[in-house]
């Protein structure tokens, strides 16, 4: 047998791989479809590559996988194709072998997560849409349902040791629940193709499909059970609550239900706000040092570096207070606004900042720190607005038609006053 070419992570593996004839069970007799219908890919985690066999037998490519308790299918290695380090086997279905998936992360899920929590390559952070298997599922197991984010995918699994049950994975471009369903991506058409093309029907004998609550603004229940005969339950908002719900027969406690946003939450959101600073300080910083140097002998390599140091003190400070203390600080600090309360915080890292270089500074200089490191820190804290759950896209658009200008005003009286220091000295 030959492939063509490998399947991609995102892509739908059903129609690229060919089905693979297992071998045969000397019990039975019969042999395995082992063409997943969910594919396995994910470049992000190293692949394994050694065949799985969850039998006893010989695990040989080609060889039989089988013993005289349990028999399972070999998954073999083939070209072009990887097996994902959280699959640890397959599990036969009517439709076809189906991945079964490992409950405990590993070092390189964990090195994995670290690494998108600082937004590197963190689009690509995603597994293959489709069904995937916990433990021994049967046809009458729950089925949950999640984003093919793997952040996502990963908080849910860990919370699933020990059960057995489906998980149908929605292509949402590699993006979480609560976004995708905001985007549409995970939404109503998805979850419909998807349990068609998975044969999800001749899977299980029920009609239930069990969705995270954040998912539901982008899924209509009803036209949900018009398009595939499924029933829509909301389950709860944290994947940690899962084994609680599913033990009290899918019921959710009010508390399931509630929102939290605690100080950890906040704090594991700073890098990736951090990360997307990277892009504007390599125009900013050299900018700073260059409007430093501008004076009567019209530039100055001295005067760039003796002013240039502070002007970025203004600017990490600016950010110290708008995308580290703002959230850090968000539920105390007086007003409604992000944008106030992001300048309060930028207000005394300014201060903090002149304080620091009051030997190298004007009063105009002092000045325009403080309007520069206000208005920076005002405008990252009002940027944090799209993480959180304390504000409606109503309400935030209201802040930025009234903050924005100011934001601009902000930073413009401070470049004037900052240029126009060493002639007024």
């Amino acid at each position: 047998m030959s492939v063509e070419t490998g399947p991609k992570c995102g892509d739908d593996m059903r129609a690229k791989i060919p089905s693979v004839s297992g071998p045969c069970c000397p019990e039975t007799g019969q042999s395995v479809d082992l063409s997943p219908l969910s594919g396995n890919c994910c470049g992000e985690v190293q692949p394994r590559k050694e065949t799985i066999c969850s039998g006893t037998g010989p695990a040989q490519e080609g060889a039989d996988c089988c013993s005289a308790e349990e028999s399972a299918p070999v998954l073999p290695q083939r070209p072009g194709y990887d097996i994902c380090a959280y699959v640890e086997g397959v599990v036969a279905t009517p439709v076809g072998s189906v991945p079964r998936i490992a409950t405990r992360l590993t070092r390189g899920d964990h090195l994995g997560g670290f690494r998108v929590r600082w937004g590197l390559r963190r689009s690509q952070y995603r597994v293959t849409p489709g069904l995937y298997a916990v433990g021994a599922p049967g046809p009458d197991d729950p089925v949950l349902v999640t984003a093919n984010y793997k952040l996502s995918f990963d908080a849910l699994r860990r919370e699933l040791g020990g059960r057995n049950l489906w998980i149908l994975v929605l292509d949402t471009r590699g993006v979480n629940v609560w976004c995708a369903a905001g985007k549409g991506t995970f939404g109503t058409e998805e979850l419909i193709r998807r349990v068609q093309f998975t044969g999800l029907e001749r899977i299980v004998n029920h009609r239930k499909l069990v969705l995270p609550q954040l998912g539901a603004v982008g899924v209509a229940a009803h036209a949900v059970k018009q398009g595939c005969g499924f029933r829509v339950v909301w389950g709860p908002i944290r994947a940690a609550d899962l084994p609680a719900c599913l033990d009290q027969g899918l019921r959710v406690d009010p508390a399931m239900r509630r929102v939290t946003f605690t100080l950890w939450e906040r704090t594991v959101l700073i890098p990736v706000e951090l990360s997307h600073l990277a892009v504007i300080c390599r125009w900013l910083l050299p900018l700073l040092f260059i409007l430093s140097g501008i004076g009567a002998g019209v530039f100055s390599l001295g005067a760039a570096w003796f002013r240039g140091v502070p002007a970025a003190g203004a600017f990490i400070m600016a950010v110290l207070g708008g995308a580290v203390l703002g959230p850090l600080l968000l539920p105390w600090l007086p007003g409604r606004a992000f944008a106030v309360k992001g300048a309060l915080t930028g207000l005394v890292a300014a201060l903090g900042c002149a304080a620091l270089f009051r030997d190298r500074l004007g009063g105009l200089e002092t000045m325009a720190i403080l309007f520069f490191t206000t208005a920076a820190s005002s405008y990252l804290t009002m940027n944090y607005t799209g993480t959180t759950p304390f504000t409606s896209p109503s309400g935030v658009e209201k802040e930025m038609r009234i903050a924005i200008p100011a934001q601009i005003g902000g930073v413009v009286l401070s470049g004037l006053a900052w240029v126009a220091a060493p002639f007024l000295s």
